[in-house]
């Protein structure tokens, strides 16, 4: 198996995750919130488990950047 493989099935499964934690962040405002409609809620600061969440998806996003220019760089 190549190298540009291993990237390629990480990239897969470090987008899933994210997409995962994203989908969790909207479990609380209900569909609306999928589409992108306003739910009329005011800002709370997040707490907890909201906060942990929350550094997840920033870190799976920061993955996901660096194992995309790593995957783009490789290939060539």
């Amino acid at each position: 198996m190549k190298l540009a493989s291993y990237f390629d099935v990480a990239l897969i499964i470090t987008s899933i995750s994210l997409i995962v934690s994203v989908i969790l962040q909207n479990k609380g405002v209900g569909l609306g919130g999928l589409t992108g409609a306003d739910t009329g809620g005011v800002f709370v600061a997040r707490r907890g488990i909201e906060k942990v969440l929350f550094g997840i998806t920033i870190g799976l996003s920061v993955l996901f950047f660096v194992l995309t220019v790593i995957t783009v760089i490789i290939s060539k």
